[in-house]
């Protein structure tokens, strides 16, 4: 079997402060987790302090933008140059609350790709969808939309997270059988078009992810590790996630 990277990602979302980034580096060693990447998600002003920690630093999103009248919006070649190595792509906050498009969001992956940074592609079904049995037919959309534009090899080094919107921040989570379900559906589905890129592409679990229920999540064939929201705020918590993750290597 080929060796997959294996990844913990804490997103802080809107949250986090400089005391925080303290606590992170007096508590989060990368160095302590071998064969996994720990990489911090901050809000943007806090990159370049992430950066100096001793983990993996990323940016929430980056524009499809290089330059101009976009007020508020951060260009990904700038996000690169304050330290950030990945950046979040369609978390599903930024699909539901900031309507970004599939369309979109394929510009955003491709200009990660453009500058140098690691995207992580993020897609998930909604509870109505997944009550309505259309679980597989939403992220196949949302991988396709990527696929068809910019082909299957854009995924080769790249990450895929699944992250069930009905199960982030609400305390609900997948159990371990239905999340490996669907990651087991997105590598065949890479598969078809390159068995290859399928093999070695690091899919992430997010979704109310925490320091109980990380083991038997980790312990599935196709789950490479986790984006974690809520817990990564903890460092605590956060670090024996990464802990648990040591375990897959």
């Amino acid at each position: 079997m080929t060796q997959r990277k294996r990844i913990v990602a804490g997103n802080w979302k809107m949250n986090g402060n400089l005391a925080l980034v303290q606590a992170f580096s007096d508590n989060i060693k990368s160095d302590e987790f071998p064969g996994v990447e720990v990489i911090v998600f901050p809000p943007f002003p806090l990159i370049s302090d992430v950066s100096k920690l001793n983990v993996l630093c990323g940016s929430q999103t980056v524009s499809e933008h290089d330059a101009g009248a976009y007020t508020g919006e951060v260009n990904a070649s700038l996000v690169l140059e304050l330290g950030a190595h990945y950046t979040l792509i369609g978390h599903s906050e930024r699909r539901t609350l900031f309507k970004e498009s599939n369309e979109v969001l394929v510009a955003k992956f491709d200009k990660a790709k453009a500058v140098g940074l690691t995207p992580i592609l993020c897609v998930g079904e909604s509870e109505a969808e997944r009550e309505g049995g259309l679980t597989e037919k939403v992220i196949a959309e949302q991988l396709t939309a990527v696929i068809d534009k910019l082909g299957v090899a854009s995924l080769k080094d790249s990450v895929v997270a699944y992250e069930p919107v009905w199960a982030i921040g609400t305390g609900k989570t997948a159990s371990p059988e239905q999340a490996q379900q669907v990651h087991k559906f997105i590598r065949d589905m890479v598969s078809q078009y390159d068995e290859s890129v399928a093999s070695t592409l690091p899919i992430l679990y997010g979704g109310s992810v925490n320091d109980e229920n990380c083991d038997l999540l980790f312990a599935q064939a196709d789950i490479d590790g986790g984006l974690i929201g809520g817990a990564s705020l903890k460092p605590e918590s956060f670090k024996r996630i990464c802990e648990s993750a040591v375990g897959m290597v």
